[in-house]
Protein backbone atom coordinates (compact mmCIF):
# COMPACT_ATOMS: atom_id res chain seq x y z
CA UNK A 1 0.00 0.00 0.00
CA UNK A 2 1.32 3.39 -0.96
CA UNK A 3 2.02 5.79 1.88
CA UNK A 4 2.42 9.52 1.47
CA UNK A 5 3.98 11.79 4.06
CA UNK A 6 3.79 15.56 3.75
CA UNK A 7 6.36 17.84 5.24
CA UNK A 8 5.39 20.14 8.05
CA UNK A 9 3.57 23.29 6.99
CA UNK A 10 3.75 26.38 9.06
CA UNK A 11 2.94 30.03 9.55
CA UNK A 12 3.89 32.37 6.74
CA UNK A 13 3.33 36.06 6.29
CA UNK A 14 1.36 37.31 3.29
CA UNK A 15 3.66 37.58 0.32
CA UNK A 16 5.96 34.93 1.71
CA UNK A 17 6.97 31.55 0.35
CA UNK A 18 6.87 27.99 1.54
CA UNK A 19 7.78 24.68 -0.03
CA UNK A 20 5.89 21.53 0.84
CA UNK A 21 7.20 18.09 0.09
CA UNK A 22 5.48 14.73 -0.17
CA UNK A 23 7.52 11.59 0.22
CA UNK A 24 6.04 8.41 -1.24
CA UNK A 25 6.75 4.88 -0.10
CA UNK A 26 6.73 3.57 -3.65
CA UNK A 27 8.38 4.35 -6.94
CA UNK A 28 6.61 7.48 -8.17
CA UNK A 29 7.71 6.69 -11.71
CA UNK A 30 4.95 4.08 -11.68
CA UNK A 31 2.30 6.49 -10.41
CA UNK A 32 -0.12 7.85 -13.00
CA UNK A 33 -0.11 11.26 -11.38
CA UNK A 34 0.45 13.06 -8.13
CA UNK A 35 -1.60 15.88 -6.75
CA UNK A 36 -1.80 18.57 -4.13
CA UNK A 37 -5.18 19.41 -2.70
CA UNK A 38 -6.20 21.80 0.05
CA UNK A 39 -9.14 22.14 2.36
CA UNK A 40 -10.44 24.90 4.55
CA UNK A 41 -12.56 23.71 7.48
CA UNK A 42 -16.20 23.67 6.46
CA UNK A 43 -15.40 23.77 2.78
CA UNK A 44 -14.84 21.17 0.09
CA UNK A 45 -11.39 19.89 -0.69
CA UNK A 46 -10.08 21.53 -3.84
CA UNK A 47 -7.40 20.53 -6.28
CA UNK A 48 -4.41 22.83 -6.29
CA UNK A 49 -1.90 21.24 -8.65
CA UNK A 50 -1.11 18.00 -10.40
CA UNK A 51 1.80 16.41 -12.21
CA UNK A 52 1.63 13.34 -14.40
CA UNK A 53 4.20 10.61 -14.81
CA UNK A 54 5.22 12.37 -18.00
CA UNK A 55 5.77 15.64 -16.20
CA UNK A 56 2.70 17.53 -17.41
CA UNK A 57 1.40 19.95 -14.83
CA UNK A 58 -1.91 21.59 -14.15
CA UNK A 59 -2.95 24.26 -11.66
CA UNK A 60 -6.06 25.72 -10.16
CA UNK A 61 -6.72 29.22 -11.47
CA UNK A 62 -6.36 30.60 -7.96
CA UNK A 63 -2.70 29.55 -7.74
CA UNK A 64 -1.48 29.86 -11.33
CA UNK A 65 1.69 31.87 -11.54
CA UNK A 66 2.31 31.58 -7.80
CA UNK A 67 2.58 27.84 -7.09
CA UNK A 68 4.74 25.26 -8.83
CA UNK A 69 4.56 21.48 -8.55
CA UNK A 70 7.62 19.39 -9.30
CA UNK A 71 8.87 15.88 -8.74
CA UNK A 72 12.17 14.24 -7.89
CA UNK A 73 11.88 10.69 -9.14
CA UNK A 74 15.14 9.62 -7.50
CA UNK A 75 13.81 10.68 -4.10
CA UNK A 76 10.21 9.57 -4.76
CA UNK A 77 9.15 13.01 -3.68
CA UNK A 78 6.82 15.65 -5.05
CA UNK A 79 7.08 19.30 -4.10
CA UNK A 80 4.76 22.27 -4.04
CA UNK A 81 6.56 25.58 -4.13
CA UNK A 82 4.20 28.30 -2.95
CA UNK A 83 5.13 31.92 -3.57
CA UNK A 84 3.33 35.21 -3.05
CA UNK A 85 1.14 33.56 -0.47
CA UNK A 86 -2.20 35.14 0.32
CA UNK A 87 -4.45 34.96 3.35
CA UNK A 88 -6.84 32.80 1.35
CA UNK A 89 -4.16 30.17 0.82
CA UNK A 90 -4.57 29.17 4.45
CA UNK A 91 -5.69 25.55 4.49
CA UNK A 92 -4.71 22.00 5.21
CA UNK A 93 -2.72 20.77 2.23
CA UNK A 94 -2.91 17.13 1.18
CA UNK A 95 -0.72 15.10 -1.12
CA UNK A 96 -2.39 12.45 -3.24
CA UNK A 97 -1.24 9.83 -5.70
CA UNK A 98 -3.05 7.89 -8.41
CA UNK A 99 -1.68 4.36 -8.42
CA UNK A 100 -3.18 1.47 -10.38
CA UNK A 101 -6.62 3.07 -10.40
CA UNK A 102 -6.63 3.95 -6.72
CA UNK A 103 -6.06 7.23 -4.96
CA UNK A 104 -3.90 7.41 -1.89
CA UNK A 105 -3.76 10.34 0.50
CA UNK A 106 -1.38 11.81 2.99
CA UNK A 107 -2.58 13.01 6.38
CA UNK A 108 -2.30 16.66 5.45
CA UNK A 109 -0.29 19.57 6.71
CA UNK A 110 -1.53 22.95 7.87
CA UNK A 111 -0.37 26.10 6.13
CA UNK A 112 -1.40 29.35 7.77
CA UNK A 113 -0.88 32.65 6.03
CA UNK A 114 -1.20 35.47 8.50
CA UNK A 115 0.45 38.70 9.50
Amino acid sequence: QTQLVESEGGLVQPGGSLRLSCAASGNINTFSAMYWYRQVPGEQREGVASITSGGSTNYADSVKGRFAISRDNARNTVYLQMNSLKLEDTAVYYCSAAVDGRHYWGKGTLVTVSS
